[in-house]
């Protein structure tokens, strides 16, 4: 199973949408690996440089309809080669929340009130976020402080993240 855990990258926008997680131009690369350098490249948010900042980041907590735009599986695997399995959202766009969940990665919504809190009190700091994926639980620290946050995650989209995704699931069930 993959790691749900690391440093978070706070991304204070809603909106981003699946061209600003990875530029058209980079979609004729033929492997995952060769998407990685272009992560968040045209992403436009004040002080935010995708060369220095999401470097050793495996989390994203962003605002609402996360990877909104084009529905191309392109945009997790951007995230995933460069180790990021999870964003916590407001909210996702419907198909790029279902090719995070194919992927074997988290896309966990929260409501507005709790990504704001997370804003408010982690934003800024080094935060470590891990996701306890039987417990339901994602847990925060930052400094001397921890934070445990419940979330709901539907079955088959659980069974897809511990299975690796559509591929592993099938393995192992057909």
């Amino acid at each position: 199973m993959k790691s749900f855990n690391g440093k978070a990258l706070f991304l204070d926008r809603n909106d981003i949408n699946t061209d600003e997680i990875i530029p058209a131009r980079y979609l004729t690369e033929i492997t995952k690996e060769a998407l990685k350098p272009y992560l968040l490249e045209d992403l436009s948010l004040p002080g935010f440089d995708s060369r220095e900042d999401v470097a050793g980041k495996a989390v994203i907590v962003t605002r609402e309809n996360f990877g909104c735009g084009s529905s191309r599986e392109h945009a997790p695997w951007a995230l995933e080669v460069n180790g990021i399995n999870v964003v916590i959202a407001e909210s996702f766009a419907r198909i790029f929340r279902q090719n995070m969940y194919n992927c074997g990665m988290f896309a966990i919504e929260l409501p507005k009130e709790t990504i704001a809190h997370l804003f408010d009190k982690y934003a800024g700091k080094e935060t470590q976020i891990t996701v306890d994926v039987d417990g339901n639980k994602i847990i925060l620290s930052a400094g001397e402080g921890t934070e445990e946050i419940p979330f709901s995650v539907g079955g088959f989209d659980k069974t897809l993240v511990v299975e690796g995704g559509w591929v592993g699931y099938a393995d192992k069930n057909y």
